[in-house]
């Protein structure tokens, strides 16, 4: 079978599904067109013209049996410019929403992202989410949106969506799932996400300020994607780090071992995003036997149950649930109490590969 992936824009969660993809089903003849991602306005609208009219334009109109995208593609304008893809069967993956996505208070705000996720969705003959979450707040956004618009909106929309929508996460790497006993004393943590503002930096922040002022030793690793523009927050948590003595491995982790060693050696990881559609950061630090110190929404009631810290769009009310849990967690580490971790083996790529085999495989035989 002949299949084109298509990953419009090619961010690090995005390389690593596909490239997971593709070597767990390696029977299939997979041919891979990405683009990177920077400028996001230009790249989501930019993309069918990229692709349609530069030079990857020979390969879209090679003959396809399935064609596999990211939601980030804008599928309608792709199809009418290469129309010999139109009728393939095509499956979206949606690694995110542009509906529950916080906004940043400098950036443009428009609705042409919001309506190519609906756009895309339409074209689409399956839909996959990383989680209910997604699934739930595009579906949602999508009918608020389409509510705003004065006339000619056709009706059943969000229902022709929802029909052909499924939920299947992105996998785990099998070999992440090494959970060594966590030894007793002195806790460690960990904070594994992009430094930007949606993830919270203001609210771990503000935690650790409490936390540093609760007496017993502790370390803090900080690790995940920089970018040239950061927060302010992240300056300041170093600095508090360090006058506490609690500073471990800090900023973007190159070697792979070596973060993974981290995660092994963490009691806890912690997040204070105020949007993950999956939380694969999370889910992969709680394989390697960390306890998820998480909000009790978005994505994570579906993976922990209903044991999150209560989140507050107020950063200090979330701050201080955030601290109560880091207490009591270090509390039980430093007594040697075992502390509970969440089984995840579900999501493992073993776990999860035939059910893409065959949610894939019946979209071609349709």
């Amino acid at each position: 079978m002949k299949v084109l992936l298509l990953s419009a824009y090619d961010a690090d969660s995005h390389k690593r599904w596909r490239r997971g993809l593709v070597a767990a089903l390696p029977k299939w003849q997979w041919t891979v067109l990405t683009l990177p991602p920077r400028y996001f306005s230009w790249r989501i609208r930019g993309n069918s013209l990229s692709w349609g009219r530069g030079e990857a334009a020979q390969v879209l109109r090679q003959p396809w049996d399935l064609i596999v995208t990211t939601s980030m593609t804008d599928l309608s304008a792709l199809r009418g410019l290469v129309p010999e893809i139109a009728a393939v069967p095509t499956a979206v993956y949606f690694h995110e929403n542009q509906f529950a996505y916080p906004r940043s208070d400098d950036a443009f705000q428009s609705i042409e992202p919001q309506l190519l996720n609906i756009y895309t969705a339409l074209c689409g003959d399956l839909l996959l989410f990383n989680s209910e979450y997604n699934r739930r707040t595009l579906l949602e956004g999508a009918a608020e949106l389409l509510k705003r618009f004065p006339d000619s909106v056709p009706p059943g929309l969000c229902a022709e969506i929802e029909q052909k929508s499924r939920v299947l996460p992105v996998p785990l790497e099998n070999d992440l799932f090494i959970a060594p006993a966590k030894p007793a004393g002195r806790p460690v943590f960990i904070w594994n996400h992009r430094w930007e503002y949606d993830k919270g930096p203001d609210i771990l922040l503000a935690a650790l300020r409490r936390f540093c002022e609760f007496d017993i030793p502790f370390t803090f690793h900080l690790v995940g994607q920089q970018f040239r523009r950061q927060p302010p927050e992240f300056a300041q948590i170093r600095q508090l780090l360090e006058s506490a003595g609690a500073l471990g491995a800090w900023g973007y982790q190159q070697s792979v071992a070596e973060y993974r060693q981290l995660l092994q050696g963490s009691h806890a990881v912690l997040s204070t995003a105020r949007h993950d559609f999956q939380g694969l950061a999370v889910l992969e630090a709680v394989a390697a036997g960390c306890r998820p110190l998480v909000p009790d929404s978005l994505a994570y009631p579906e993976w922990f149950g209903a044991g999150g810290y209560r989140f507050d769009e107020n950063p200090e009310i979330c701050a201080d649930n955030l601290y109560t849990v880091m207490h009591d967690c270090a509390g039980q580490i430093a007594r040697g109490e075992p502390l509970s971790v969440p089984d995840v083996s579900g999501l493992c790529w073993s776990a999860l590969v035939p059910e893409y085999r065959v949610l894939l495989g019946q979209l071609v035989g349709r």
